[in-house]
């Protein structure tokens, strides 16, 4: 019982006594003649009031006071035919709100960007020269493919998520297989080891690269470099402000609403085995990834039926990020 509460059964307690003399003013059996008139009152009928009145407050707060019970949240589904993988993660606490197969492994697509822009950044001090200030910034905002290529082959390939699962403690992710060093689009990851890289930024990351990542993040623009429309998932599906980083792979180079000229080339390979948890570079996928206000870290990485439209894939992973935020927030 809450101190609230408790007051208010006391008050009521108190005057119960009272209520229970003045009752017989109204027992027709009662020889004790009332002393009552229509329209004025006793002294101690001034206090029972005044007590009684104190003690309805005291009960309104006390029901004022015990949190409303949030109603149940509709389950979390994901649509026939799609393979998910997804955490969300409470900023301050770092607990893990709500997850499914978070361990699972997909291939990046264009997530890999952060940590191609973190790992550049946690390795050049100082002043970003203006070339490559020209690169990050469309990467993390248009997702350049181009500028990623760019600063990858100059990062050394894989040594660039090699370092960075080094420096974050990521476990599931890992560079594209040995036959495709240059495809950083093939690099593992999973749901729970990009939310650690979000957690990263956040709370770990000198302050310069923090602000460089998220920053650029939060400036996303609606259409990627390649023409695709990259606001599905987070963008669309909870308020802002947001900061996100996307990815899709296995849809072709031309967009089917087409923003700006497409540039680059869609590569499929077969299903490849990655110790032992296994990675499909067949199947196309679409992810949303992002930091939502100050409070939520969202990751959901998906894997599309074979032949899936890109319009189709976006309305599945909108309604499965809409669906997710509305379960914890």
């Amino acid at each position: 019982m809450t101190r609230s509460r408790t007051a208010a059964v006391l008050a009521v307690a108190a005057v119960l006594p009272a209520l229970l003399t003045g009752c017989s003013d109204l027992n027709p059996g009662s020889s004790r003649p009332s002393a009552r008139t229509e329209g004025t009152s006793t002294g101690a009928d001034a206090t029972r009031e005044t007590t009684l009145e104190a003690a309805r407050e005291t009960s309104k707060t006390a029901r004022r006071t015990v949190p409303a019970r949030r109603a149940a949240a509709a389950p979390v589904r994901v649509p026939a035919g799609v393979t998910a993988g997804y955490a969300v993660v409470d900023v301050t606490t770092g607990k893990t709100v709500a997850q499914r197969q978070a361990h699972h492994r997909f291939r990046s697509a264009s997530v890999v960007k952060i940590l191609i822009a973190a790992d550049y950044l946690e390795r050049h001090k100082g002043t970003i020269p203006a070339g490559d200030l020209a690169l990050l910034t469309p990467m993390l905002r248009g997702s350049d493919d181009d500028a990623a290529t760019a600063l990858w082959r100059r990062g050394g390939q894989g040594e660039i998520v090699r370092r960075m699962a080094r420096r974050i403690g990521l476990t599931e992710t890992s560079p594209p297989p040995a036959a495709k060093p240059g495809f950083w689009g093939y690099t593992a990851i999973s749901a729970a080891d990009i939310a650690l890289v979000y957690r990263y930024l956040l709370r770990r990351a000198e302050p310069r690269v923090r602000d460089f990542v998220l920053g650029n993040l939060r400036k996303a623009s609606q259409c990627a470099r390649d023409g695709f429309d990259q606001f599905f998932g987070i963008p669309r599906a909870v308020p802002r402000p947001w900061a996100i980083k996307q990815g899709w792979s296995g849809y072709g180079a031309v967009p089917p609403v087409k923003c700006t000229r497409a540039r680059t080339a869609s590569y499929r390979i077969a299903p490849v085995t990655m110790g032992g948890n296994p990675v499909d570079f067949g199947r196309p996928v679409l992810h949303t990834t992002g930091v939502i206000g100050d409070r939520l870290i969202m990751v959901v990485l998906t894997l599309q039926p074979s032949g899936a439209s890109f319009t189709q894939s976006a309305e599945r992973v909108t309604k499965l990020a809409r669906d997710l935020y509305l379960s914890v927030a």
